[in-house]
């Protein structure tokens, strides 16, 4: 692998615990990533998770600055830069009402079908982020160990994420976080986010690398594979913070 100039990152299952905040190990190796190479976090969530989860704990860090930071919500259909002591939103690939609707309906109706819809939950079980549709089978704030012993070889989503991907043929379905799928319109993933951020950065696919936690087919970091920007897979945020704690030393 050559040395990467940009290094980008899924954030649940990669960089934290699913929707839980940065351990502080993490918190320190990613902040010296950020020190050296710019670095991108393109993943399910929305733009308030990825401030609670990261960027409200490196805002608290001396003398850090987030200019190199480059911020992808919802599977890359959004995306934020800092500029002027703020977050600004560069670009959004909204679905239509109607799609919204049709995704919100389908979901629904299939994990009803496949016994998926839970009583006992935490929060939103379908969300409407804009530029996303987001099903969590236990609502959104669910705890870690519960989501785990849900779905621990991710089989549900994936049936779920195929029941759905056949009722809406005309937009994008993927496995999302540990009990989650996402949907946005076609072509509109994180595919679709990475050729943006190479466009807007100058930096070619092939001098960046992708680091997530579901490349396989099924997951929703697999289009990025599929594009054939390097990646390299990993199984939760200890083993991706091992493998910046060797690759940090390469880049400076």
């Amino acid at each position: 692998m050559t040395t990467p100039r940009l290094v980008a990152f899924d954030l649940d299952d990669t960089l934290a615990p699913s929707k839980s905040s940065l351990d502080p190990r993490m918190l320190e190796t990613f902040a010296s990533l950020l020190e050296v190479v710019p670095v991108a976090v393109i993943s399910g969530g929305n733009f308030t998770q990825f401030e609670q989860q990261l960027v409200t704990p490196l805002r608290q860090r001396d003398g850090l600055t987030l200019d190199a930071l480059h911020l992808l919500p919802t599977c890359g259909t959004r995306y934020y830069r800092w500029q002027d002591e703020d977050w600004a939103l560069q670009y959004a690939e909204d679905l239509t009402a109607e799609q919204k609707d049709r995704a919100l309906a389908a979901v629904e109706a299939r994990a009803k079908e496949a016994g998926y819809w839970e009583s006992e939950t935490w929060g939103a079980i379908l969300e409407d982020r804009g530029s996303q549709i987001t099903f969590s089978a236990l609502g959104q704030s669910a705890p870690v160990d519960v989501k785990k012993q849900w779905d621990p070889t991710g089989e549900k989503k994936d049936h779920l994420r195929r029941l759905v991907q056949q009722d809406l043929p005309d937009l994008e379905v993927r496995s999302g976080g540990s009990t989650s799928i996402d949907i946005t319109r076609k072509g509109i993933d994180k595919a679709y986010g990475m050729q943006r951020l190479a466009e807007i950065t100058g930096i070619a696919l092939d001098d960046m690398l992708f680091v997530g936690d579901r490349l396989d087919p099924e997951g929703n970091d697999y289009p990025v594979k599929a594009l054939g920007v390097p990646c390299h897979a990993v199984q939760g945020w200890e083993d991706t913070e091992a493998f910046l704690t060797e690759l940090i030393p390469a880049l400076r």
